[in-house]
């Protein structure tokens, strides 16, 4: 290996990154194809925005001198990304918000109590703008909206949606699959044709998502229990259960209505127990969780968390409704990334979020369900010499 090599953030969520072609080659202009061995044992593209001079800094004999980024060195034969860290630093934002969806200014794009946001592989977004009953798609770059399920008022129909909570992308099917609350069932919609069935229905499904592998997880906020089914394979299978089901409780087994969920590349699950105010992590086939954020029934830490995000590095993002801001949690103790300034409308404040995602430039897109708004919070670097 020759000494070349880029820096990097080493903020990126593997599940947002695309395999290589079949030549190495990425389609996108602005991507690198490397060997990043944290995400995958493929060659995966990886953003040059992360890579420009005015994020990183300046190299000392193939060492950074900036504890937010890493060097990577890389071999240009192979293009083998080495992940090795050295001194990596916890990314920050900015901490007031620009909002993308939802100004007082924008009257053609109001929102009412939006929830759950997903983010494509092209940067679309997509949110339950649940009291209008409907799913918007949101293309930052065009700045333009289009509602792609619901938007024919409040109702059970096959075309109608009732205060949905959640919603994903399934790729495969170029559909979305929606957590429909009000309805007491799952959905999916085609993005294509006017086309929508019904995957599961009669009980309180609150937030799915979905891992590598194919599985779609959904929490059921009546039964105190996630369940998953292999995507394809859904209509008319009772699904396996994989966290809870033994009743509402704050044991270790239990929980107190479970909300939002992540699942890591392990098939590890992670779900915000939003009535004990904490979040649990279910190990693939554990019988009962650990508690990796909040706990001890103290509100103060986390009241009511709700959307949840967990990086390569098992550090947890997560929603704290009830306190108003966005927590980072690291083996167990937590700090304040953004919000936190009080309940309020002002562009450093939030009123009770409840959904988040970051995009592929690391910037953090925040769902505040009280202001019926999403907000962005642009990732900064912060310098330091060491």
């Amino acid at each position: 290996m020759n000494d070349v090599g880029v820096c990097a953030f080493l903020w990126t969520f593997c599940s947002q990154l695309v395999p290589c072609g079949s030549s190495q080659e990425c389609f996108h202009p602005d991507y690198i194809c490397v060997h990043h061995s944290r995400c995958s044992e493929h060659p995966i593209c990886y953003p040059l925005s992360m890579t420009e001079q005015n994020i990183c800094p300046s190299l000392i004999n193939g060492k950074v001198i900036n504890e937010t980024t890493t060097m990577v060195p890389i071999d240009t034969t192979t293009m083998k990304l080495d992940t090795t860290t050295r001194g990596v630093k916890f990314n920050k934002w900015k901490q007031n918000a620009v909002t993308i969806v939802g100004t007082n200014e924008d009257k053609q794009n109001h929102l009412y109590s939006p929830h759950g946001i997903f983010l494509d592989k092209d940067q679309n977004l997509f949110f339950a703008d649940a009291e209008n009953h409907r799913i918007i798609q949101w293309k930052p770059n065009e700045n333009q909206r289009k509602i792609v399920a619901g938007g024919n008022g409040k109702g059970k129909g096959i075309d109608q949606l009732n205060y949905p909570t959640d919603v994903i992308v399934d790729e495969e099917n170029n559909s979305l699959i929606i957590a429909d609350f009000g309805n007491n069932r799952i959905t999916q919609w085609s993005l294509s044709q006017n086309q929508q069935e019904i995957l599961i229905e009669n009980m309180n499904y609150w937030s799915l998502t979905k891992d590598t592998y194919g599985y779609l997880y959904v929490s059921n906020w009546g039964n105190n229990e996630v369940r998953r089914w292999k995507i394809g394979e859904i209509k008319g299978k009772e699904g396996q259960l994989v966290a809870g089901g033994n009743g509402q409780g704050n044991q270790l087994n239990q929980f107190n209505g479970p909300t939002y969920i992540f699942v890591d590349k392990q098939q590890s699950i992670y779900i915000s127990d939003s009535k004990n105010h904490r979040v649990m992590k279910w190990k693939k086939d554990a019988q009962e969780g650990i508690v990796v954020a909040g706990g001890n029934g103290q509100e103060s830490q986390l009241n009511e968390p709700k959307g949840i995000i967990v990086d390569d590095f098992d550090r947890v993002y997560v929603v704290d409704e009830g306190n108003h801001r966005i927590m980072r949690w690291i083996e167990g103790e937590g700090e304040i990334i953004v919000g936190g300034n009080g309940k309020g409308t002002h562009s450093n404040q939030l009123n009770r979020p409840t959904g988040l995602t970051f995009d592929l430039h690391g910037n953090l897109h925040v769902v505040d369900w009280g202001n019926h708004r999403i907000q962005r919070f642009d990732l900064i670097s912060e310098e330091k010499t060491v």
